[in-house]
């Protein structure tokens, strides 16, 4: 199989994440089974969660594209273990835990694993990160995504702009060596 530079292996996140999303919410119902085993601890609609979900995540991609540092491939990767890596474990968990189809489980083993071991091979074979560090950021994603679950979006507003300025920071000072390196 041909290597696929990580630039373009992120851009199958998104397509992944709206086929994910059209089966839990347009094939099946994945707010009512959720409802039956969680707290009610999001009031955004499935339609907002979608949008700013998709935003986030291209943005993510977007910043990686522009400023292509070991940290920008890192938050992206971070972002995708939060959202879409640790989901599909919750899909297989809570179907398996509760011994009902979670809805999404479909799309997130035949989509999310195999989006996301390409993108991490990718990652990898660009030496962008280690493998302890794809351990590290997987970890970091759980627990994300846990503390998404629990206490809802509010989560996404602290550790998205944060992840945002780390990138873009990593990017200036690149940019910043680069010039000092070009210039002496």
């Amino acid at each position: 199989m041909p290597r696929v530079p990580l630039s373009s292996a992120l851009l199958l996140a998104p397509l992944a994440y709206a086929i994910h999303h059209a089966e839990e919410h347009l094939l099946f119902n994945f707010r009512a089974w959720r409802l039956k085993y969680f707290p009610d601890n999001n009031a955004l609609s499935t339609e907002a969660i979608l949008v700013i979900l998709t935003v986030v995540g291209i943005v993510y991609i977007l910043l990686h594209a522009t400023v292509r540092t070991r940290v920008s491939a890192w938050v992206a990767l971070l972002f995708l273990m939060a959202t879409q890596v640790h989901n599909a474990i919750f899909h297989i968990g809570g179907t398996l835990v509760f011994s009902d189809f979670s809805p999404g489980l479909i799309t997130a083993i035949a989509l999310y694993l195999p989006v996301n071991g390409l993108i991490a091979r990718s990652a990898l074979a660009e030496d962008l990160v280690t493998p302890r560090q794809l351990g590290l950021l997987f970890i970091g994603g759980g627990a994300l995504f846990w503390a998404f679950e629990y206490l809802g979006p509010v989560v996404l507003l602290v550790t998205v702009p944060a992840t945002w300025a780390w990138a873009l920071a990593s990017g200036r000072r690149r940019a910043q060596e680069n010039n000092e390196v070009t210039h002496a």
